[in-house]
């Protein structure tokens, strides 16, 4: 890590990620440029998938070179100027200027830690492209929309599931390898934990992904209530959406709860990594309360955790992690 550009995984990461950079910096070393280097590459892969001034066809040839170089199956530097110059963000613009650079901070890592890159960024990339082929088209042709719940589990492991099982398994081999952990419960939880924290964008971002043309909440659920992803679009059908969106905050709470659990049977010494684990938990329960008692459906108010309420909870979980009792006690269930 001598020579690696130390402001790729500060500086930048802190540009395109504000709340995840949080995250970052309370990770111990020893995991911390592995798993924000996972992000950055994300993130890029995400920015060229969500690139719409550029025709589908476009992004998905670029997302398939981005992979292969990746995944180390091409040797042939990628030159993203063009798709750089097409962002408002300066720190995607930046990001995919100096993506090869990223790549030469992932081979600085061992071959075990590109492995584990590896593996959850050719996940995460196949759940972008299935995206965009799904909705190549749902501007000309209305929206689209999931099918079934089946859909919507794989969407939901594909882009964070499969985070929480990479970084449960660099945690494994970095920091506590010995440990006393049932691992296939721990890798359980962790896929949960990633599957609620996306459940939870879905459920808030609906009314923006709605105009889009993309509706993640499955056209075969939807139809059980009398609702067409269109009839959506009108705030009047909140009502009739209700039990159906209910069931899916449910869901997510259930999810979330795993992640707690999955934060809890952490050693209690690996201070840091539980924080960071308890944060996203945490305010993503937060999310889920304001989403029970907020406006679904209506476009102009988006549901979100304030900046103050995020650096209370931060305050919060600091000083109550030697109090048992109740750091247990923050995770609060929407439905209690």
């Amino acid at each position: 890590m001598a020579h690696a550009p130390k402001e790729l995984l500060t500086d930048l990461l802190r540009r395109v990620s504000r709340s995840f950079y949080l995250t970052m910096r309370v990770l111990p070393g020893e995991i911390r440029p592995q798993i924000s280097l996972a992000y950055l590459l994300a993130r890029a892969s995400d920015t060229i998938a969500d690139t719409k001034i550029v025709p589908a066809v476009a992004r998905l040839d670029a997302l398939q070179a981005l992979r292969e170089r990746v995944l180390g199956r091409s040797e042939k530097p990628l030159d993203f100027r063009a798709l750089a110059g097409r962002q408002r963000s300066v720190g995607e613009q930046v990001l995919l200027e100096r993506f090869e650079e990223a790549l030469v901070v992932l081979h600085s890592f061992s071959y075990s830690d590109q492995q584990r890159v590896r593996e959850v960024l050719g996940i995460i990339i196949s759940g972008q492209e299935l995206d965009l082929r799904r909705f190549a088209h749902s501007r000309g042709n209305g929206i689209i929309a999931l099918n079934t719940d089946a859909e919507l589990d794989d969407y939901t492991y594909r882009v964070a599931g499969c985070v929480g099982e990479f970084w449960t398994r660099m945690c494994r081999g970095h920091l506590f390898p010995h440990a006393p952990l049932k691992d296939d419960v721990l890798l359980a939880n962790g896929v949960r934990f990633g599957k609620g924290l996306q459940l939870v964008n879905i459920l808030r971002d609906l009314p923006a992904d709605l105009r889009q043309g993309r509706c993640y909440l499955p056209a075969e659920r939807l139809a059980e209530t009398g609702l067409a992803p269109a009839d959506l679009l009108l705030p009047k059908n909140e009502a009739k959406l209700k039990p159906l969106y209910e069931e899916y905050l449910h869901r997510a709470e259930s999810h979330l709860t795993a992640g707690w659990e999955y934060t809890n049977s952490l050693p209690f010494r690996h201070v840091r990594v539980r924080l960071a684990c308890a944060w996203p938990v945490l305010l993503g329960m937060d999310t889920l309360h304001k989403l029970r008692r907020g406006r679904v459906l209506d476009p102009e108010k988006r549901i979100k955790v304030s900046r103050d309420e995020v650096r209370a909870l931060i305050w919060r979980t600091v000083w109550m992690y030697p109090l048992s009792k109740r750091w247990r006690g923050l995770l609060r269930a929407p439905s209690a």
